[in-house]
């Protein structure tokens, strides 16, 4: 990923437009997609694709090295929880990107879902089917559009706030509230820039969470997400001091062994895009999470009888 940066010199219209004419190669559907994914800043901070810039605007765009053109099909095993001739829904595993980019040509789940079906084409060459994602090493439930009619639809709802999502995140610490609601708003750090962070100025973030379990140093949580910003969990959890365990991008050095942050997108509702039928779906923990929570309990129950 390399930064670049212009100055605008003089008012210039819309931020997508101004960046679309910028750039030859960036449709403005790209260029729409990076702002709201916050890899566009003015001024150090986030707009939205309708912000009219002012002369003096100082823009900066990370934009990722060009990959081959056109994405591979591979014969990579899906666990798919449900199909029909519109969506599909699929329980990712630890370790898979969601799609190709710079670093990740290729064995992603876009890869593998192109080997197994047509998708929509909304969203490019490198992203089709793809409506929202889930990080690398997160596990759990993804919606994908197999035609261009079913991700206007579920992009819609994701807009709207009307589809279902929950995460199981196991966390550093107790959390003493029994629930709470995070409203912090999320941009790219302005330290690091691999990282998000609580930024203000940036996009609206809420995540309401509620404690599962109780352990001896970690507790274990549902996260429901109201937006869905990059790392959002992830940034909001460290926000209160309960960063996610494994996690080796947010949380401390001394942490929990395993694949990654401990978190999984257990449940996802949406609204079927033809039938309009409501629909629920549930995914159990893998493996690796289901066997430190278990060590967990046994450890929490062993000092508890002493």
């Amino acid at each position: 990923m390399k930064t670049e940066q212009f100055t605008i010199t003089i008012e210039s219209g819309r931020l997508d437009k101004v960046i679309s004419d910028h750039f030859a190669d960036w449709t403005r559907s790209q260029v729409k997609l990076a702002i709201e994914e916050n890899h566009v800043r003015v001024n150090g901070g986030n707009e939205k694709p309708k912000y009219l810039v002012q002369n003096g605007d100082k823009i900066e765009i990370d934009r990722a090295e060009p990959v081959a053109s056109g994405v591979e099909p591979e014969d990579i095993p899906l666990d798919i929880v449900y199909e029909d001739d519109d969506v599909i829904v699929v329980n990712k595993p630890a370790g898979m990107v969601v799609h190709p980019s710079a670093g990740h040509p290729n064995h992603t789940l876009v890869n593998a879902l192109l080997y197994h079906s047509p998708l929509s084409t909304i969203n490019g060459t490198f992203r089709p089917g793809i409506v929202h994602r889930i990080d690398k090493d997160t596990t759990g439930l993804l919606m994908v559009a197999k035609n261009d009619h079913a991700h206007q639809s579920l992009a819609a709802q994701l807009k709207a706030k009307t589809n279902k999502r929950e995460y199981v995140a196991l966390v550093h610490g107790i959390v003493k509230n029994d629930e709470g609601t995070i409203n912090a708003p999320i941009a790219r750090s302005l330290k690091d820039r691999k990282k998000m962070g609580i930024v203000q100025g940036g996009r609206v973030a809420i995540t309401h969470y509620r404690v599962l379990e109780r352990y001896l140093n970690y507790t274990l949580v549902a996260c429901r997400l109201e937006t869905g910003r990059t790392h959002q969990i992830r940034v909001h959890m460290k926000s209160i001091g309960h960063p996610l365990a494994g996690d080796p991008l947010y949380g401390p050095k001394k942490t929990l062994a395993g694949t990654g942050q401990y978190l999984h997108a257990r449940e996802l509702g949406f609204r079927h895009p033809v039938s309009g039928k409501e629909l629920l779906f549930t995914a159990p923990l893998p493996d690796e999470f289901q066997k430190m929570i278990d060590k967990l309990r046994k450890q929490t129950k062993s000092t508890s009888q002493r």
